[in-house]
């Protein structure tokens, strides 16, 4: 049943009911006292003098309880209501007693300490955060719940060519980014925006802010960095055919001028035998080292052009064992392994292995070990393991550098094709020395 309002007005506050407490408190005392002292025989001057002196004691000492119970309370809300605002400066008076009021006051002291503290840390949190996000070298747009912007920084300003306060409150729509509002949360796109043409790289997150969802877009310059990683690619392919084409054109321009000079200085000789001799040598040097340009061009163009996988069912036991079945120079002992049908392209998967295999044979014939080759399965992962009894590996950082090879006549493209192809098929390549004794161990991990 609801209480009339009337009725409210009417119910006493705290205060009030603290003061009626305290009458209640002494007015059996003051009841006695009436009692006996106009039912004694006292003079009537006494008898009205007392009375009034005991009524005015016992009203003023019910009025100091009041206010002794009110004063404190007020203190506490003018202390809460300061720390509501955000002033955290008001310190209550600490009570020289050690009671109850007392340790309240001391709580709402070193509460008003700890709030002062955490809104001056998220203070400095917020401004660090403005600053980072005004210096970061990436557009950020914040939208709410209705596609509206809220916040943009810097970049984000040079990105539509608008400042902050043309572009606040506005429609994603009208901004031209409502599309990567929706869809796939990371896409690279290829648009104009106010810096010119290019490859944008977009990323979308979702936030709440004051409980109402928030869509974070963060857009990314991916021209400059494409562009950089193509001129290192360059950079890197000028070095290698630089090196290379040296190494064979240096012996080739320095044995072409002294046959030359031979044939200046024995023109009138050709027949002399020694000359015909010199000359063959040169020449079958010229023709190494042309042999030898020509099988790293076509090397460097089989590293470069390396077909797509053909997917394709392909069982892992008969392709292990097939592989292992054609190395002649030393038996590869295969350890059994687990019934496994993959997709993947066969010639390209056996040409990895061949390669794997062929560098472990390699280095156990230069110790006399052995081949061990094994595989298995982890979850949704196929993991091939060849293990050598070679003499390890020397330079871990140089095995996947093309064209980089410690074998005479090596042409350094067999591990980074293989990598290549493993990668393309989605799995990986790792080459490390053994923990348990001498040698390598190479670990294919090929999608199951």
């Amino acid at each position: 049943m609801e209480v009339p309002h009337w009725f409210e007005n009417l119910r006493p506050s705290h205060e009030q009911r603290m003061f009626l407490l305290a009458l209640g408190a002494g007015a059996p005392a003051v009841a006695v006292a009436m009692i006996l002292l106009w039912t004694g025989s006292y003079e009537p001057r006494m008898q009205w003098t007392l009375t009034v002196v005991v009524v005015l004691v016992w009203w003023g000492c019910a009025g100091a309880v009041r206010e002794r119970v009110a004063s404190p309370l007020r203190t506490f809300s003018n202390l809460l209501e300061a720390m509501r605002e955000g002033d955290y400066s008001i310190r209550a008076r600490a009570a020289a007693n050690e009671d109850a009021l007392a340790d309240v006051m001391t709580q709402i002291n070193a509460m008003g300490t700890t709030l002062r503290a955490q809104r001056l840390g998220a203070l400095e949190a917020t401004t660090l955060l403005r600053k980072v996000m005004e210096e970061i070298d990436v557009a950020i747009f914040a939208f709410d719940s209705d596609n509206h912007l809220r916040l943009v920084n810097r970049a984000g300003e040079r990105l539509l060519g608008r400042p902050s306060e043309r572009m606040l409150n506005d429609d994603a729509r009208a901004l031209g980014l409502a599309e990567y509002l929706e869809g796939d949360e990371m896409q690279t796109v290829q648009r104009t925006f106010a810096p010119g043409a290019g490859r944008w790289g977009i990323h979308r997150s979702q936030f709440r802010e004051g409980g109402l969802p928030h869509q974070l877009l963060v857009v990314t310059d991916l021209t400059r960095a494409l562009r950089e990683e193509e001129l290192q690619a360059w950079q890197r392919l000028v070095r290698v055919l630089g090196h290379e084409l040296n190494n064979s054109l240096a012996p080739i321009k320095s044995i072409a001028g002294s046959l030359e000079s031979m044939l200046q200085r024995n023109g009138s000789a050709v027949d002399d035998a020694d000359w015909k001799e010199d000359a063959r040598r040169g020449l079958s040097i010229i023709a190494s080292r042309s042999e030898s340009l020509s099988r790293f061009m076509g090397a460097y163009a089989r590293l470069a052009k390396l077909p797509r996988p053909q997917l394709a069912p392909m069982d892992v036991g008969s392709w292990i064992r097939q592989v292992a079945g054609l190395e002649q120079r030393l038996p590869v002992v295969v350890e059994p392994g687990p019934a496994l049908e993959i997709q993947g392209d066969c010639d390209q998967l056996e040409q990895l292995l061949i390669n794997l295999l062929r560098n472990a044979v390699d280095a156990a014939l230069e110790t006399g070990g052995g081949v061990t080759l094994t595989w298995n399965r982890h979850g949704s992962l196929l993991e091939v393991l060849i293990e050598d009894e070679g003499p390890g590996l020397s330079n871990t950082g140089n095995l996947f550098v093309p064209f980089f090879t410690t074998k005479p006549g090596g042409s350094g493209i067999g591990l980074v094709l293989s990598r290549q192809i493993a990668e393309a098929h989605g799995g990986s390549l790792a080459l490390r020395n053994r923990a348990n004794g001498p040698g390598c161990e190479a670990r294919l991990v090929l999608p199951a």
